[in-house]
């Protein structure tokens, strides 16, 4: 039995800047009821009801940037960079095979900054 293809277009993950990412995680899991969790990269996180997942990040200023980067789960991320110039939108970081997780990011055409993720065998979300 083949295995089900990802849901293309899925809202699935957030980067989310923090100046102190346990202040952060903290509010979140107190006032929302986020499921915390350590990981290689800090601390993540998963929604009441486990269907967005992410991570707090020190390394972006909710200041200087919009806020947090939702991140669309796709099924093919060269395809999609390319239907997202195709239809006015501008990829600004593009994926990398070469790296874990197969992500980038873009701004839609009216600048709205998003993530694409390209969901990995074996990935859950």
């Amino acid at each position: 039995m083949a295995a089900p293809k990802p849901p293309h277009g899925k809202i699935l993950y957030m980067l989310l800047p923090a100046t102190d990412a346990q202040t952060s995680a903290t509010f979140y899991s107190e006032v929302f009821g986020w499921n915390l969790r350590e990981t290689h990269q800090g601390i993540s996180f998963d929604d009441s009801v486990n269907q967005v997942h992410g991570r707090f990040t020190e390394q972006l200023s909710a200041v200087d940037n919009p806020g947090a980067i939702i991140y669309i789960m796709v099924r093919d991320a060269a395809e999609t960079e390319e239907r997202i110039a195709e239809f006015g939108g501008q990829v600004l970081d593009p994926a990398n095979r070469d790296k874990e997780d197969i992500l980038g990011t873009f701004r839609d055409p009216a600048g709205n900054l998003f993530g694409f993720y390209e969901m990995q065998e074996g990935d859950e979300g």
